[in-house]
């Protein structure tokens, strides 16, 4: 199994398990792959579910990372829910950029850029 393809089961069988909620009433995830500068691939899984929080499931630097959806001036931003340190996924259209939020600078640290969905 591709790891797109893997990332993108597990996290319909971790919905259709009821994480979160009730199976039927979790809306199915949807999967893109983005080119990053430098060629950088990032598989990624979103879910919105009808109650609870929308995620971003990212496999970036050999692990999974799930992010929830927070506030965002324009597109849609997911960070890890705390005030910590953490990466930072924004998307705005069919574009994307990876981001590591270092909290004791109180700054963003770009990882990744120029990612466009495929």
């Amino acid at each position: 199994m591709t790891l797109p393809r893997a990332i993108a089961f597990g996290a319909a069988a971790a919905w259709w398990l009821g994480v979160g909620g009730s199976a039927l009433a979790q809306a199915m995830p949807v999967t893109a792959t983005y080119i990053c500068e430098r060629g950088v691939e990032v598989p990624v899984s979103y879910t919105t579910p009808e109650q609870g929080e929308a995620t971003a499931v990212l496999y970036v630097e050999n692990r999974m990372v799930t992010l929830v959806r927070t506030r965002a001036a324009s597109g849609a931003r997911y960070a890890w829910p705390s005030d910590g340190s953490g990466y930072v996924w924004w998307t705005k259209g069919d574009a994307a950029t990876l981001f590591w939020h270092d909290a004791a600078a109180e700054e963003d640290v770009t990882l990744y850029a120029a990612c466009q969905a495929r």
